[in-house]
């Protein structure tokens, strides 16, 4: 998550505008597709769609901001036991 604000943070900061943080998860592939090209020494034309805007989640980027965010790794479940699908 921490590299999500981070993106959303340089997009802000360079476009006047903070995006909502499910908006910024492009705005962190569009950064990593023009630093790989930088790298390469390509030219790119990159396009993406922002499709919100962060003002109505203004807290999360106050908790990445005061270093109060932290990355979540997610817990492996057993699913076993769901019913598959297709099954009689």
């Amino acid at each position: 998550q921490t590299e999500i604000f981070e993106a959303g943070k340089i997009f802000a900061r360079a476009e006047g505008i903070v995006p909502a943080p499910e908006s910024a998860h492009a705005v962190k592939a569009v950064i990593d597709i023009a630093l790989e090209a930088r790298k390469k020494n390509e030219e790119r034309v990159i396009l993406f769609n922002l499709s919100g805007h962060g003002l109505l989640d203004l807290q999360g980027y106050k908790e990445y901001l005061e270093g109060k965010l932290v990355d979540y790794e997610p817990e492996t479940i057993d699913l076993s036991y769901l019913p598959k699908i297709g099954e009689g």
